[in-house]
């Protein structure tokens, strides 16, 4: 069976031909493929013009065509997705749209942003998505599956049972009390001398049942992963750990029993999720790149939350900051001393509603995407920052495109405004707004400014637009290290 791996880009518009030499299609085949990826969510359709060609984002009201087998000329596909998808002996490899310049392998910017989705999945949920879409679309993820059992394994290692032996003047823990109990002792000086000192250890059962079982699925899911050309852009080295075979531990109905009852007497958390993943691997009995329509996939259709949480930990975002845990120039000032325990987020107003009667206090209210109150040349700054997954186009001779919309401008400046009381309290100076975007450039570009006079006019900083190093950016987050505000100029 012949594999066919190949990159796109992400909100890049596709029309079908694209798509039948890209993955090498007839014409049945396309409109089969096409039509899988749109029931999982991972593709969208748009309607074929000039206008869409030209487009870098996908916006709500750009989806209009719903057609199921897409057999006119009247669409253009678009992936919504960052991320690896298997569908069939189809590999597809989704690359973030802000490369713009990358067409054929951007293989090592893809690899980093593999690391960035595994860590960003770890910190935002524990759990295994072992299956893609709902009711007829379900399928079982096999490649998601496959990713957790190597990377545990690279974490923690084999399944291991272990026995405790007792042994005579061996090289383990002594154990007293068994030595004082049954053990003969001389007395000399009124102090006993034991001639047999009774030692305890544990060793690991290296042919236990659980230790070869994981080891011959781990073997698997490697050799999977090589078939798939997926191992180098994971990072992962082929594993051969056993030349047993799934039939060696019996048929598929008794090797479950065993992992069920294993399950019954393991009270270890990670060993429970272990043992229950590979009861998943072997009960579903699915291969990546089989000859089906199932869809498995490692990524994320909303990879603009993926930027907003990189740039939150590297810009060392204060929103969920107690008040009291603030490190500014000068104490808490008067109110906000009994708001200590309060986070930052939390002194925002909400709304009040007053009827005829009654007073409500919504439970709604502006929510920036992070502050950061950092000390430049020794003076407090307060900084709010806005992330934006946008490729902008604010260059002249050509139309303004890919900008963040009016409500995110006048947000920009009323989360300033919310903060204004505290900011005054506390005699911080410098204030800054400032909207942070994607690049695939090396350096930070210093692309313009978005302001409306009329916020202006009420003493509110205009917004910064800063066009950041994806790769920079995700080489802090991915060392779990700060960045130098002050190099974006502000």
């Amino acid at each position: 069976m012949e594999i066919v791996s190949s990159y796109v880009r992400e909100q890049k518009r596709y029309t079908k031909k694209d798509l039948k030499s890209i993955f090498v299609f007839d014409e049945s085949g396309v409109e089969k493929f096409i039509k899988n990826l749109k029931a999982y969510g991972v593709m969208k359709s748009v309607k074929n013009n000039t206008e869409q060609m030209e487009m870098s984002d996908l916006m709500d009201d750009d989806v209009k065509i719903t057609d199921e087998t897409a057999d006119s000329g009247d669409c253009l596909y678009v992936f919504n997705y960052v991320g690896i998808i298997t569908c069939g002996n189809r590999v597809i490899k989704v690359f973030p749209k802000y490369l713009l310049s990358k067409e054929e392998a951007p293989l090592d910017e893809m690899k980093q942003v593999i690391k960035v989705l595994e860590r960003y999945s770890r910190s935002e949920q524990q759990i295994i998505n072992m299956f893609n879409g709902n009711g007829e679309n379900r399928s079982f993820n096999i490649l998601a599956v496959i990713l957790f059992l190597l990377n545990d394994y690279y974490e923690y290692g084999i399944y291991t049972n272990s026995e405790d032996i007792v042994e005579i003047n061996g090289e383990g823990e002594i154990l007293w009390g068994k030595t004082i109990d049954e053990s003969f002792a001389l007395i000399e000086d009124n102090r006993p001398y034991y001639m047999e000192l009774y030692t305890g250890k544990t060793v690991d059962d290296d042919m236990d049942y659980f230790k070869r079982l994981h080891e011959c699925v781990l073997t698997e899911c490697s050799q999977q992963l090589c078939n798939a050309q997926l191992d180098n852009l994971f990072d992962m080295d082929k594993l051969e750990l056993s030349e047993e075979s799934l039939q060696n531990f019996g048929d598929k109905e008794y090797i479950l029993e065993r992992i069920y009852k294993e399950l019954n007497v393991q009270f270890n958390t990670r060993r429970q999720i272990l043992l229950k993943t590979i009861y998943a691997y072997i009960s579903q009995d699915k291969r990546m790149l089989d000859e089906n329509d199932g869809i498995s996939m490692f990524g994320t259709t909303a990879y603009h939350a993926v930027w907003e949480k990189v740039c939150a930990e590297v810009f060392d975002n204060k929103l969920n900051t107690t008040l009291g845990q603030l490190k500014m120039s000068m104490p808490l000032a008067g109110q906000y001393k009994e708001m200590k325990k309060k986070k930052l987020i939390d002194i925002i107003e909400k709304p009040i509603w007053e009827g005829t009667d009654t007073t409500e206090i919504a439970s709604d209210t502006l929510i920036p995407d992070l502050i950061s109150i950092p000390k430049v040349e020794g003076v407090d700054n307060f900084i709010i920052f806005d992330a934006k997954y946008y490729n902008i186009q604010l260059e002249k001779g050509k139309s303004l495109r890919g900008n963040p919309g009016v409500g995110d401008v006048t947000k920009q400046y009323l989360y300033q405004l919310a903060y204004r009381s505290f900011i005054k309290a506390h005699n911080i100076a410098v204030v800054k707004n400032c909207f942070l975007m994607p690049t695939e450039q090396n350096g930070i570009i210093k692309k313009g400014t978005a302001k409306m006079p009329m916020l202006e006019a009420l003493g509110l900083e205009n917004i910064s637009i800063r066009l950041i190093p994806a790769k920079m950016l995700y080489e802090h987050y991915l060392t779990q290290s700060k960045m130098d505000i002050s190099l974006l100029e502000l």
